[in-house]
């Protein structure tokens, strides 16, 4: 009985468009079962039903109302062959009440939002880019918007914060998509000899999210569709945003004129979190699973895991799941030995950047100030506090210390240190002080 109702449909398709569109777009797909008022489809890919809905979305309603009824409605289900291929099995379903709102194909992650995107130095200005896009699609000059970052950024959150964001204030098209997937479509296109509906279906798009263009390198003739696709877009005033692992001109394997185009709107770079943009990440995380963690062992947690924002997350989660299965509280031990299985190179020497970092946040000044020249008392103990434990903790030469301080000479560090030997002998609220500072270069 399935295949009597998709025939029916097939009948009245055919004599609503062109042959050619009839054969291209509807005779590969196969009816598989209908219970329940639900005539369940399969489609060869989920391009192949993206475009239907695209496309053919108010025909195929109109067509659903005649056979099945009101009632009736239409599930597609992607070939197995392609499900192999694809981690998005997911069933798509047309519902004829439905048919005048407009289906959404956008593949973003609903849990990706600026909410959850925590800003800081590293990523403010790429934020504020992102929120101004989101208000007015392509008619801001941040066309297209092009960023960039190494691994664990937050790159793909930040692009999707912005799709998720203009999909949800407006009836736009928003559509996300990686480099490599780009590719394999382009090339499932050249073999089907649909390139021209594959170019239309990016063309028509009113928003379009490239992730990790870097893979674009040395696929010469997807990037030249790409350049064809992109300044169609363009010309139409519709939003690009790219995302890359490096800047525009340090792309390796990609033409002059496609890396012209990247940076013909606005470039901006993700960079690796500061401390406190760390802390306020791991927070951020705790509140959101409700997990209990002594503020010390975060702070641990912020000041070791420099790396990138994805590890630091690992970190917070492994922590839990040691916790849960081993029904002990979070603790520095565990901390410390969860971080050295995770992040590598965790037990790298201290060097006199990290003494400057530990030192600079306990004093509550900025490295730059210690470096200065500036004689107000409290930078200069900072100061001298930071070059007294570089030669402790240290190989360094004097010269070489004094070198990192704003290039002083070694006597300057000398007197330094005699300083703060002094201070330790007199004052019995600095020597806490050293005492605590001690403690936390020590447990780097």
């Amino acid at each position: 009985m399935q295949n009597k109702h998709w025939e029916n449909c097939l009948s009245l398709i055919k004599s609503k468009i062109s042959i050619q569109s009839y054969i291209t777009w509807f005779k590969p797909i196969q009816a598989i079962e209908f219970k329940n008022n639900i005539l369940t489809l399969q489609v060869p890919n989920k391009f192949f039903y993206e475009w239907i809905e695209e496309h053919y979305l108010d025909l195929l309603n109109e067509v659903i109302m005649k056979v099945l009824g009101k009632e009736g409605k239409i599930e597609y289900q992607i070939s197995e062959d392609e499900k192999n291929n694809s981690s998005d099995n997911k069933l798509v379903e047309i519902k004829t009440k439905e048919k005048k709102k407009k289906s959404k194909f956008d593949n973003l992650n609903r849990k990706f939002n600026f909410k959850s995107f925590i800003s800081g130095k590293c990523n403010s200005v790429a934020k504020a880019a992102g929120k101004r896009i989101s208000k007015s699609p392509g008619d801001s000059p941040f066309n297209p918007l092009m960023i960039y970052g190494g691994v664990g950024l937050g790159k793909t959150h930040l692009l999707q914060s912005i799709g998720n964001k203009i999909s949800n204030k407006s009836n736009l098209s928003v559509y996300y998509v990686t480099s490599e997937k780009f590719a394999r479509q382009f090339v499932d296109a050249l073999k089907e000899n649909k390139l021209k509906e594959f170019t239309n279906f990016y063309s028509n798009i009113e928003c379009l999210i490239i992730d990790d263009v870097q893979f674009f390198k040395g696929k010469v003739k997807t990037q030249e569709v790409f350049f064809h696709i992109f300044n169609q877009l363009n010309l139409n005033r519709k939003q690009i945003i790219l995302a890359a692992d490096k800047s525009p001109v340090e792309l390796d394997g990609l033409t002059n004129r496609l890396i012209s185009r990247f940076k013909s709107g606005l470039t901006v770079e993700l960079e690796k979190p500061d401390y406190e943009t760390r802390l306020d990440i791991l927070n951020h995380k705790i509140k959101e699973e409700g997990i209990n963690i002594e503020k010390e062992i975060v702070q641990f947690i912020a000041l070791q895991v420099d790396t990138n924002i994805r590890e630091l997350e690992g970190v917070l989660i492994s922590l839990l799941a040691h916790s849960t299965i081993t029904k002990k509280s979070i603790d520095l031990d565990l901390a410390k030995s969860v971080i050295n299985k995770i992040v590598k190179d965790t037990k790298r020497e201290i060097d006199i950047k990290y003494i400057q970092d530990v030192v600079s946040k306990y004093f509550q000044i900025s490295i730059e100030e210690m470096k200065d020249k500036a004689r107000k008392k409290e930078i200069v103990i900072a100061r001298q506090v930071a070059m007294y434990f570089s030669k402790g903790f240290t190989n360094n030469s004097l010269k070489s210390i004094g070198f990192h301080f704003g290039g002083r000479d070694h006597s300057t560090v000398i007197h330094a240190v005699q300083s703060v030997n002094d201070m330790i002998d007199t004052d019995s609220i600095f020597r806490k002080s050293i005492k605590e500072i001690n403690r936390r270069i020590s447990i780097h």
